[in-house]
């Protein structure tokens, strides 16, 4: 039996809806929702969830996204009246009792009967701004290096809103979520050094790695 880290709030799922955003028609599934009950994880995604753009959302790295409350509660304390409700951010799985930031790649979560694997932190499209009403959210969202996690899909399977989560196996890089964030703009030749060492890092994190060695050693 693994280590308990925490329990999932609420089980997100929404499907593409078009919007208008600043004269133009745009499709998006931030849109998510609470579910009740078992819902069922299927090897690609979440009963009733889609990504409206597969280009850059949703795929065999970026399967399940995660937010904790924890991190809402800290949005909610650095912006008096706005409330920060589950599933705003578009998170598939709403998060207590876990820092995200501090989950290593690869580490594997045990949720109801389904299997997860941290994958990558969450770098936000224009869309965020759209669901917040506010285009300026997105810079505030990387400013604040609350990312969240994106996850592989191991084991298919059953979670909910309820279940604890269970890590079943750690690997021992210690390569964080946090150190994937910290790469994006500035970061040491070492950090990306030790990125691009990783088979378990994803193609489009080791692409942002390559591009910053690339412009310290310019």
């Amino acid at each position: 039996m693994g280590e308990t880290l925490g329990q999932v709030v609420s089980v997100n799922a929404g499907m593409p809806r078009t919007v208008e955003w600043y004269g133009r028609q745009v499709s998006t599934a931030i849109w998510k929702a609470p579910v009740d009950g078992p819902i069922e994880l299927g090897a690609e995604r979440l009963a009733g969830d889609d990504s409206a753009d597969l280009r850059v959302h949703g795929g065999p790295d970026k399967a399940v996204y995660a937010y904790s409350v924890e991190d809402y509660r800290w949005w909610a304390e650095v912006t008096p009246g706005t409330e920060f409700p589950p599933a705003l951010f578009g998170e598939n799985l709403t998060t207590e009792g876990i820092e995200l930031a501090e989950a290593v790649l690869g580490e594997r979560w045990q949720i109801g009967s389904t299997v997860l694997e941290v994958s990558q932190p969450r770098f936000p499209c224009f869309k965020l701004g759209i669901r917040m009403g506010d285009a300026a959210f997105v810079d505030r969202f990387d400013e604040a290096r609350r990312s969240g996690a994106y996850f592989r899909i191991v084991r298919p399977g059953r979670l909910q809103a309820g279940d604890d989560i269970v890590r079943s196996s750690l690997p021992d890089h210690g390569m964080r979520v946090a150190d994937i964030v910290a790469s994006k703009d500035g970061a040491p030749a070492e950090l990306l050094e030790r990125i691009l060492a990783l088979d378990v890092v994803t193609d489009n994190m080791r692409t942002l790695a390559t591009r910053g060695l690339a412009k310290l050693r310019s």
